[in-house]
């Protein structure tokens, strides 16, 4: 019996989907919660997992289109119905007339559900099978985007080991083994170990090559635009079109709060599984500041300047190939260690491309860790229907005049504002900024999570 595909409809107000890329072609054996294609909305992307086991019988949707959700997509052979002569399909020539014809009385499956963990990890996406002797878990946990870059370079992921979080495998550790070439690569893996620390480039970067795409820049080459890729353009010029940006930032002394949460990191961690950082006491200082500001909670609209009821925080996560703004909904009742469990939990997931619909909306003000990166200020782009974003920019230990004229070594931190000034004025900004800052000043170095 043929299974025909729809467009799965990702999040209650989402109504079309993009086929990104087909993870399997006409011909080739899918098994079932197996990615056979890659779908993007306005809000998400994601693998779409095959609701049966079979052969992938005819892809009706070509890559780069648009459809409504419910619209048919694809259509697989189920493999009881194929018997004993499904694993031979998979390298049959295409179906016949008649085959064919038969598709057009294939039992649809409408809006089935797709699974947040799948049972079975995705074999390959497209490509042979792990062999019996290899770690299948070599495959969780890897981004559809670093997967297709490994794709890109003829990468086999299970010959990397990953310098992300967990050993999870990242775009720039498929870059460095497909540079190395494939006897490098697995030597590389027995080198590094699974605790090297953050991935870093090779010291001399090497050419790049393969086919290019977002998350590996080919020079001299178009990358061609994704939907999700269209999509960040068209909303960052969109919010610089209309709203009217200014931007502020104060000077931050973190040294209590650094040392707070150097104590409290090692049990933090061993507790709940997800690493303490200074993002979710920065998140808790925000919303206690939006109480006293809220027109920073605000949005403009025809009617004039809406104020919003819940605080919900947006957190900015850039990934390899993409940006996403998952949200902490009502973070304002939430403790420091309840923002950490939930901002751990969505960056997980963000890497994960694990991301819901309802996690990126309704996200009412965001919070950007640029300092991650050594960032010591930026203006970032508001998200487009808030009033403004700040960030939290590296921690630098620097020579400060204390309150007695005396000099000492603090550990400063910049955070910068983004407003827009149809909603907020400076002087609201200014006393947001300033109401922050000594929030975060007096946090610490003891103190309840």
């Amino acid at each position: 019996m043929a299974t025909t595909i729809t467009m799965p409809q990702l999040g209650e107000t989402v109504t079309e989907g993009t086929v990104e890329r087909w993870l399997k072609q006409p011909g080739d054996a899918v098994e079932k919660y197996e990615a056979f294609v890659e779908v993007s909305t306005d809000k998400v992307n994601s693998e779409v997992p095959a609701p049966v086991t079979g052969v992938i019988k005819e892809l009706l949707v070509q890559e780069g289109t648009t459809v409504p959700t419910g619209t048919p997509i694809a259509i697989i052979e189920d493999v009881a119905s194929a018997g004993s002569s499904a694993p031979e399909s998979a390298s049959a020539p295409p179906a016949t007339p008649d085959a064919m014809a038969a598709s057009a009385n294939a039992e649809p499956v409408p809006g089935f559900n797709i699974p947040q963990s799948s049972p079975k990890p995705a074999a390959s996406n497209g490509h042979a099978a792990p062999s019996a002797g290899a770690p299948a878990e070599a495959l969780r946990g890897v981004s559809p985007a670093v997967r297709r870059l490994a794709r890109e370079h003829s990468v086999d992921i299970r010959t990397v080991t990953g310098t992300g979080t967990n050993g999870r495998v990242t775009a720039q550790d498929v870059v460095t083994a497909a540079a190395m070439g494939p006897a490098a690569a697995v030597a590389q893996s027995i080198a590094i170990g699974t605790n090297f620390g953050a991935s870093a480039p090779p010291a001399i970067a090497a050419p790049r090559t393969g086919q290019t795409s977002y998350g590996n820049p080919v020079p001299g080459t178009t990358i061609p635009l994704t939907t999700s890729r269209r999509i960040i353009a068209e909303r960052m010029v969109e919010s610089k079109h209309n709203a009217p940006h200014a931007w502020s930032m104060v000077e931050i002394d973190v040294t209590n709060l650094w040392k707070w949460r150097t104590r409290e990191k090692d049990r933090f961690e061993a507790e709940t599984g997800y690493k303490l950082t200074l993002l979710p006491f920065f998140i808790r200082a925000v919303v206690e500041s939006i109480a006293a500001f809220p027109l920073m909670n605000a949005k403009f609209v025809p009617e004039g300047i809406h104020v919003n009821k819940d605080v919900n925080i947006g957190i900015a996560i850039g990934l390899a190939t993409n940006l996403v703004v998952p949200v902490i909904k009502q973070a304002d009742k939430l403790s420091i260690k309840g923002l950490a469990v939930a901002a751990g939990d969505l960056i997980d997931r963000a890497r994960k491309n694990k991301l819901t619909a309802d996690d990126v909306r309704d996200g009412t003000f965001t919070v950007n860790n640029n300092g991650a990166n050594g960032s010591w200020a930026s203006a970032p782009i508001i998200n487009a229907g808030q009033a403004g974003i700040v960030t939290m920019e590296a921690v630098v230990k620097k020579p400060v005049v204390t309150a007695d004229d005396a000099i000492a070594i603090r550990s400063m931190m910049n955070s910068c504002l983004s407003l827009d000034h149809r909603v907020v004025d400076g002087y609201v900004a200014s006393g947001f900024l300033a109401d922050l800052k000594k929030r975060l000043e007096s946090m610490g170095p003891t103190g309840t999570l």
